[in-house]
C-alpha cells in the first residue's frame, strides 16, 4: 500500500474531499488486487465471550463520581436560586395584594367617618327628633344619679328604683 503524502496543492482542499479521494483511490486498489483468480472464503468463528470478566476501570469510575457530585451540586444550587427567587415574586405580589386591602380598607373607613359625621349632626338630630314629636328635655325632668345615691354602708344590695314622682314622668305622645 502506499502511504499518501499531503502536498503544497493538497493542503488548500478541505479534509473530507482528501478523505474523499484516498478512500476512492484504496478502493480502486483492492479492486486491482481482487481480480485474480482467487476465491475467496469466509470461514464463521465462533468465539464464547461469556466467560470474560471486564476489569473495572477505577480512574473512569472516579472521574464519573466527581462529574456526578458537580452536577450535583450544580443543580441543588440551581434549585436553592430558583426557589428563592419565585418565594420573593410571591411575597411580592402577597405585599402589593395587602396594600391593596389596606387602602380598600382606608377609603371605606374615610366613607364610614363622613357618614357618622353626617348621621351626628345636631341639627339634622333635631329636626328629627321634631318630625318624631318629641319635644326639648325639660330641666325637671332631669334626676342625677348623686342626688339619689344609696347609703354604701348598708351591705345590701341596691335595686333600680324609680325615685321621682308620676307626674314629673311626661306622657307618651298619643300617636302610638
Amino acid at each position: 500500500m502506499a502511504a499518501y503524502v499531503a502536498t503544497y496543492f493538497d493542503s488548500g482542499r478541505s479534509s473530507s474531499r482528501r478523505i474523499e479521494e484516498r478512500n476512492a483511490r484504496l478502493f480502486a486498489e483492492q479492486q486491482r488486487l481482487r481480480r485474480g483468480a482467487t476465491l475467496e472464503v469466509h470461514f464463521p468463528k465462533r468465539i464464547d465471550n461469556s466467560r470474560l470478566v471486564k476489569a473495572p476501570d477505577t480512574v473512569r469510575i472516579r472521574e464519573m463520581r466527581i462529574f456526578t457530585a458537580a452536577v450535583t451540586v450544580l443543580f441543588s444550587l440551581i434549585m436553592f436560586y430558583g426557589l428563592q427567587h419565585f418565594s420573593a415574586i410571591e411575597t411580592g405580589y402577597s405585599i402589593e395584594s395587602k396594600k391593596q386591602q389596606v387602602e380598600a380598607l382606608r377609603e371605606q373607613n374615610r366613607q364610614l367617618r363622613l357618614a357618622e359625621a353626617q348621621l351626628t349632626q345636631p341639627r339634622r338630630i333635631d329636626q328629627m327628633a321634631r318630625q318624631m314629636g318629641l319635644a326639648e328635655l325639660q330641666p325637671s325632668q332631669v334626676v342625677h344619679a348623686s342626688d339619689h345615691a344609696i347609703p354604701s354602708d348598708s351591705g345590701a344590695p341596691a335595686l333600680a328604683q324609680i325615685s321621682q314622682p308620676a307626674s314629673a314622668i311626661p306622657p307618651a305622645p298619643a300617636g302610638r
